[in-house]
């Protein structure tokens, strides 16, 4: 299936992450919680997302992602 693909391409390249994501039809629902995203402004932890997603946004398997993207210390507050 689609989301087992995009569960284990997040998981690859945001390693040590807490990665949640979800699909219905081909919208896609995103919850990474990481150091990663450590300094990072909304919108460039949007584009890691977008890049590992790219195959499938490219090829209209996905047409929208929806995106909770936070540090650890972010997801206590």
């Amino acid at each position: 299936m689609l989301i087992d693909a995009i569960k284990s391409r997040l998981s690859s390249e945001f390693p040590g992450c807490d990665i949640d994501a979800q699909a219905d039809g081909n919208h896609c629902h995103v919850r990474i919680v990481g150091e990663v995203f450590e300094g990072l402004r909304s919108v460039k932890r949007q584009q890691m997302v977008y890049a590992a997603l790219n195959e499938w946004i490219a090829d209209g398997s996905v047409h929208a992602v929806h995106m909770n993207l936070q540090t650890p210390a972010e997801a206590q507050a």
